[in-house]
């Protein structure tokens, strides 16, 4: 995901985020049920935070689609626990209710932070992703990503949506901000980008993809992603159009679950394009700033994993080692998080 501000369309608001970096040069979704079965209420699936023992590890990518992912480095990182899947509507709104909390997407917007905007366009809103009818040019983003006015985390693709009977899809459209409240309330905190890959390798080392080396193991998808021409003609051959309930998938080696697909996961670094030339060994926990020489003056910090819109056609930074970046207080329908909370002895 790659994020700028948060609006700006022409001539009204829009998404000023662009999606997943391509690395080459209104039928919105309309639920998250697996293809061809009725929306049903579940049971809430049990919290639960699985135990990272600590090691050393080599972090990053030499494929050359990933500069920024460059030059693999060996990490070392103390043990601690982790969320064993993204967090969900139910687990998020518990929050909510305890603290009125209002996310970035809710919040009455400033008109002194979009000069140039009449205030009859500044309305809370989100991006949300929105197939094209037909084939189109992937250079250019804003063709499938919508600034949709009263979307947020209870209404993903706008107001007349809802999560009614999907407490256990991850919550969506939150910012960098909203997942830093939610981590200092639940008495947890947002990973370190180099503990994130860690527990994504699950304890199997370097390989393409953060399950293996095949893209199908055994003929079947291992995690939430796109499959069809991006972005009109989705084939939902995973069994899902957008994202999946938590668990939908096999766990790793460390029991996690969607560490790869489904939402993309903010981490607590500030993003920096060379930051891997000059990492700690131990327990590093990213540059002291943020820099993104494409927005210089937007602090930006790190997104992992990949969604439920990657593939190896267009956002092909689901793979592993590969890094994104948001601004702070941008979101999408594609764009949640997880915690971890250092191990006590």
């Amino acid at each position: 995901m790659f994020f700028k501000k948060r609006i700006a369309l022409i001539p009204v608001i829009s998404l000023l985020a662009v999606g997943c970096h391509q690395n080459k040069k209104s039928n919105t979704l309309t639920d998250s049920t697996q293809a061809n079965q009725p929306v049903a209420a579940v049971d809430t699936v049990p919290q639960k935070m699985v135990l990272i023992k600590g090691g050393s590890f080599m972090m990053g990518t030499s494929d050359p689609a990933f500069p920024d992912a460059a030059p693999v480095h060996k990490v070392t990182v103390s043990s601690f626990m982790m969320d064993e899947h993204e967090v969900t509507n139910s687990e998020f709104e518990e929050f909510v209710k305890a603290t009125n909390y209002q996310t970035v997407a809710e919040r009455p917007l400033n008109q002194a932070d979009f000069p140039g905007v009449p205030a009859e366009n500044l309305v809370p809103g989100s991006g949300v992703f929105t197939p094209t009818a037909q084939p189109v040019d992937l250079a250019d983003p804003m063709q499938w990503w919508k600034y949709v006015n009263g979307a947020s985390w209870q209404h993903p693709f706008g107001p007349q949506s809802s999560i009614t009977g999907k407490p256990n899809d991850p919550v969506v459209h939150i910012s960098y901000t909203d997942a830093a409240a939610y981590a200092k309330w639940a008495g947890k905190r947002l990973p370190t980008e180099a503990e994130w890959e860690y527990a994504a390798q699950g304890g199997k080392g370097q390989q393409k993809y953060y399950w293996g080396n095949e893209l199908k193991p055994g003929g079947k998808w291992a995690a939430n992603i796109y499959q069809g021409n991006f972005p009109n003609a989705n084939t939902k051959e995973d069994g899902f159009e957008g994202v999946a309930p938590v668990k939908s998938f096999a766990p790793n080696g460390y029991g996690l679950y969607d560490m790869e697909g489904n939402v993309w996961e903010w981490c607590n670094d500030f993003y920096r394009a060379d930051y891997y030339k000059n990492s700690t060994a131990l327990n590093p926990h990213g540059p002291k700033d943020s820099y993104d020489a494409e927005e210089p003056n937007t602090v930006k910090r790190v997104q992992r994993g990949g969604s439920f819109l990657c593939s190896d056609q267009y956002c092909i930074r689901y793979r592993a080692g590969s890094r994104a970046k948001g601004e702070i207080n941008s979101a999408s329908n594609n764009l949640g998080f997880r915690c971890v909370k250092s191990k006590i002895n």
